[in-house]
């Protein structure tokens, strides 16, 4: 039991309830892990693989997982975090977005304890009444105290009915599925414990609800999202897959390596000792890149790119004496055009953000294509403007 909850714990935010948890768990039982995934995109990134690791985690221990695809909430909408009405998603849109996820997930979970379902099963046939039934075990004022339902009230910003329904439903789903943990992120939580209560409603033992945090893009700041470009899809080219590992900062490579490594935690805790004691942290990301290019390829790529990339530091890209600098900043990153205007790298920064944006700027080797990315404190990289300006600065 100790062994199974520090799994289940690590990488995680929040569980609601860890004696719920172990109750379950002490069942002997093989319990119904569920985690939603809206098809609004059609690709996965690293960012969703943080709940699907933790699924994985559930499933070295032998339970089932439900991935379950809201091809019917998809319609809907989550208004999870929003600011405004989301726009809702056509049916053949969702359907095609669908297809994809159901080709990604297997490179994280196992097939054999694995089933995929779409929501649209049940909640088609669920009807004007059974809708009825359901939003009569919840009430408005409930709702509203949903942070952004909240937010967007007191502020006189438009809520729509339907956007009630989300929540709702996907308890609902909890309740067709009989699910014992429901997983998701930690802007989820309202939704997930919604769910909780309709299954007390409807007779069942309410489900577990654990919470994993929010992964950090490429920026180091921002969500990852497909919509800001600081993402890496599943399914993106291994070369270019490790070049984006390497870009990030040292400070992030830890936050990574928390939510998206398998390495125990002892073996990470020793990684960082190491650095402390003056290991280049290149060669610490090169583990992380590694292990993630494997994991969602085939074995033996990662080394594989590992020799590519160094090779393009050791054939004439690059010369041997780069010089180094120390650029000293009052806040925890700074943009990268504001950078390479205060290295002397580019003479503005205006001049800095058209020659991203002409593909003429790289940071190891890796071409930057965002000319609003932010660089983080604590990072160290070569910087190269151009085919002939390389400069080695740590932030």
């Amino acid at each position: 039991m100790k062994e199974a909850l520090k799994l289940i714990n690590r990488g995680a935010d929040e569980i609601l309830t860890e004696a719920d948890l172990k109750k379950k768990l002490e069942s002997g039982k093989q319990l119904v892990i569920k985690a939603g995934f809206d098809p609004t995109a059609p690709d996965l990134h690293f960012g969703h693989t943080v709940l699907l690791n933790k699924m994985r985690h559930f499933q070295e221990l032998g339970h089932k997982v439900i991935f379950l695809i809201g091809d019917f909430t998809g319609q809907i909408g989550d208004p999870s975090g929003k600011n405004k009405t989301r726009p809702t998603l056509d049916a053949n849109e969702v359907a095609e977005n669908a297809k994809t996820y159901k080709n990604q997930v297997f490179k994280i979970l196992k097939e054999d304890l694995t089933e995929i379902r779409f929501n649209s099963e049940w909640c088609n046939d669920l009807g004007a009444e059974g809708i009825i039934k359901l939003a009569s075990n919840y009430n408005v004022a409930r709702m509203l105290e949903r942070d952004d339902f909240n937010k967007r009230y007191s502020s006189n910003q438009s809520i729509a009915i339907h956007e009630f329904l989300y929540p709702l439903i996907q308890g609902y789903d909890s309740i067709a599925l009989e699910a014992d943990v429901e997983c998701g992120g930690t802007d989820q939580k309202f939704n997930l414990l919604v769910g909780r209560e309709l299954q007390r409603a409807y007779g069942q033992d309410p489900q577990v609800v654990l919470t994993v945090p929010i992964l950090e893009g490429l920026d180091g700041t921002n969500k990852m999202s497909k919509s800001l470009n600081n993402y890496i899809g599943v399914d993106e080219a291994p070369d270019e897959m490790f070049g984006k590992i390497m870009s990030i900062s040292d400070e992030l490579m830890w936050r990574w390596f928390e939510l998206l490594s398998f390495i125990p935690e002892e073996e990470i805790a020793s990684l960082r000792k190491e650095m402390e004691a003056g290991t280049n942290p290149r060669d610490i990301k090169f583990i992380l890149a590694e292990e993630l290019v494997d994991r969602f390829h085939s074995k033996g790529d990662g080394k594989d790119c590992k020799e590519s990339f160094l090779k393009r530091f050791q054939k004439g890209l690059m010369p041997e004496d780069i010089p180094s600098i120390n650029i000293e900043i009052e806040k925890d990153s700074i943009p990268l055009v504001n950078l390479l205007k205060d290295a002397e790298m580019t003479s503005s920064t205006s001049e800095a953000s058209r020659l991203i944006k002409q593909g003429g700027v790289k940071i190891d080797s890796v071409k930057v294509e965002d000319p609003k990315i932010e660089i983080q404190r604590g990072s160290e990289a070569i910087y190269q403007v151009g085919k002939r300006k390389f400069l080695k600065i740590k932030v």
